[in-house]
């Protein structure tokens, strides 16, 4: 019988090793299958994205107007409607300063390369050398070999289809985003109505509250803190004397949604441009100087004070979530990377089974883990040499 029993015991271990390797199989085709959907799908699946975060970020205040008598649906409509209004008005008003700056993109970077030809000099040399072996390169193709030019449609047609598809997304996100808010505790209803235990009920209508409340107070304070840092940045550009201080704000405000990535894009383009429009170079430098500075202050003190220490993320989950998403869906997608990441964290971390994965997106170690290594140290000192 002994025998028989460990005869047996192998082959429970194949098979517990094939069924996880079969569960990794599963687990790497779904997410590949997902981000093929994601890619291929993302004309229905951003809109769908935006929508959910906007209702989450405006899901507190729909809740305190409800605490003050007011209708979830009145208040949706009045809190959607704005949000439209003003999505609108800030993208009338830089409309025209932004395709003026296109319009005059050569002569900038003219201006700016013979405001830089000192510093030029240097790389003259290097530059030469590589036009001569491009040169030396298309003479030794063959004589008889033509190039093939395939035409592109004009940017007239493609700014039309970009502003015809950003507009279908915008109305979607802000009419989904309206019906979602509306919904009041529809969606929590259906959850509860899902589980057949009390414990069960209980214990999953606690887990949706806590991730919308920490997802909702995140993003609507990280909004508030964003377009307090532009209009800072704006009025602050506005006293240096740079041209469309109301653009960089604006831009700021945005860009600050992609930590480290966002301020330096933001300091590289008001360094151009600063640098064309004033005369005098240690004066143009004093306009990203502001900014580095303003980001320095948001990064290091009211965003800690304000968010706190433990929804920060880890700089490598970022740039890893900023690369993919805008792989993915462009620059939306590098938008919404880190509040989706946010997102993920939170999730994780009210799940035992995926706390590790919070952990592992967490900027600081958490307290369970930080137990564990206390107690694996114990042990450690308690083993005899």
């Amino acid at each position: 019988m002994r025998k028989e029993s460990d005869a047996v015991q192998p082959d429970r271990e194949a098979i517990a090793s094939d069924l996880r390797l079969m569960r990794s199989l599963l687990v790497g085709m779904f997410l590949l299958m997902g981000v093929y959907a994601l890619y291929f799908g993302r004309d229905f699946f951003m809109p769908v994205v935006l929508a959910c975060l906007l209702a989450l970020m405006l899901t507190p205040i729909v809740r305190f107007l409800r605490r003050r008598g007011v209708p979830e649906p009145v208040s949706a409509t009045i809190l959607v409607v704005v949000s439209g209004i003003i999505f609108v008005s800030a993208g009338y008003l830089l409309s025209g300063p932004v395709t003026k700056m296109i319009e005059d993109a050569p002569s900038i970077g003219q201006q700016l390369s013979e405001r830089l030809e000192p510093l030029k000099r240097p790389f003259e040399r290097m530059m030469a050398i590589s036009h001569q072996v491009e040169k030396a390169t298309e003479t030794a193709q063959e004589p008889g070999v033509q190039k093939v030019a395939v035409a592109q449609p004009g940017i007239i047609s493609l700014a039309a289809g970009n502003v015809l598809s950003g507009a279908t997304t915008t109305g979607i996100t802000f009419v989904l985003s309206l019906f979602l808010l509306a919904s009041g505790t529809l969606f929590y209803e259906k959850i509860v109505q899902s589980f057949t235990r009390m414990s069960e009920k209980k214990r999953a209508l606690r887990v949706v509250y806590d991730v919308e409340r920490e997802i909702s107070r995140y993003l609507l304070t990280v909004t508030m803190i964003n377009v307090g840092l532009g209009i800072v940045i704006g009025i602050g550009l506005w006293l240096l004397g740079m041209p469309t201080p109301f653009v960089w704000g604006v831009a700021a405000a945005l860009l600050n949604f992609l930590p480290y990535i966002g301020a330096l894009a933001t300091i590289t383009l008001v360094t151009i441009i600063s640098i064309i429009s004033f005369s005098s170079l240690s004066y143009a430098l004093l306009a990203p100087l502001f900014i580095l500075c303003c980001n320095i202050i948001e990064g290091q003190l009211v965003t800690p004070l304000t968010v706190g220490r433990r929804l920060e993320i880890n700089a490598v989950a970022i740039f890893v979530a900023v690369a993919f998403w805008s792989w993915l869906w462009g620059f939306i997608g590098a938008l919404i990377a880190v509040p989706l990441l946010v997102v993920i964290k939170v999730f994780c971390d009210h799940f035992d089974s995926l706390r590790h994965v919070g952990n592992f997106l967490s900027a600081q170690q958490t307290a369970d883990d930080e137990d564990d290594e206390e107690e694996d140290g114990a042990a450690e000192e308690s083993v005899p040499a």
